[in-house]
């Protein structure tokens, strides 16, 4: 297979599954409506947590997270050794799938939970040190935006030990890109206003950037 093809499908596969609407889709069968409607309006395991349904919000994450992995994870099982190389292309995909789904107009979420799925996928070092600044930072202070993007920006140092710069620079782009998704936050941050962690179940309508 040409390289060109084979970068192509990796990135329009973890496109496929990144465009997943596991939030939209879960919390609908729950009976809940639309968690668009709710919250930060975006689909993410963050805004399914404002439902008040502690559950359901943790499958959010599991399985936006699961389809981050399963891009990589396919991508290199189906396009044999060439799936490797472009295996951060997968994951990028993935991530922009998820951000912009073309089912719902291209507002999806913000990619946090897809990003540490598709880390675990290219080397589970990246995935820990991610997952672990998220946690401390999330915990120390109260404010999940916070720990998400502390966590996207730490991974990008276990991605240059292991793997220099080839799985570096999807992984920078990756975290790169999910922190632009966070302007809102990092306004409401600076102002002192970001909502924290269990501060009511419907904060208010806030913008996406």
């Amino acid at each position: 297979m040409p390289f060109w093809l084979a970068v192509f499908l990796a990135f329009i596969l973890g496109g496929l599954l990144g465009s997943i609407p596991f939030g939209l889709l879960l919390t609908r069968a729950a009976g809940l409506g639309d968690i668009r409607a709710i919250g930060s309006g975006n689909i993410g395991a963050t805004n399914v947590l404002r439902t008040g349904n502690k559950a359901l919000a943790a499958a959010t994450l599991l399985l936006d997270g699961l389809k981050g992995a399963a891009a990589v994870w396919i991508a290199a099982a189906w396009l044999g050794p060439q799936g490797g190389a472009v295996a951060g292309l997968a994951a990028i995909g993935a991530v922009l799938g998820h951000c912009h789904p073309p089912w719902l107009g291209g507002r999806g979420g913000k990619g946090v939970a897809t990003a540490l799925g598709a880390f675990l996928a290219l080397g589970w070092p990246i995935f820990l040190t991610a997952a672990a600044v998220w946690l401390l930072v999330a915990k120390l202070t109260r404010i999940s935006s916070a720990g998400g993007m502390a966590g996207m920006l730490a991974a990008i140092l276990p991605a240059a030990w292991i793997g220099g710069a080839p799985l570096a620079t999807p992984v920078a782009a990756i975290a790169l890109y999910v922190v632009s998704r966070h302007r809102a936050n990092i306004e409401r941050l600076l102002a002192g206003t970001e909502p924290r962690i269990g501060q009511g179940k419907n904060p208010g309508k806030e913008r996406r950037p």
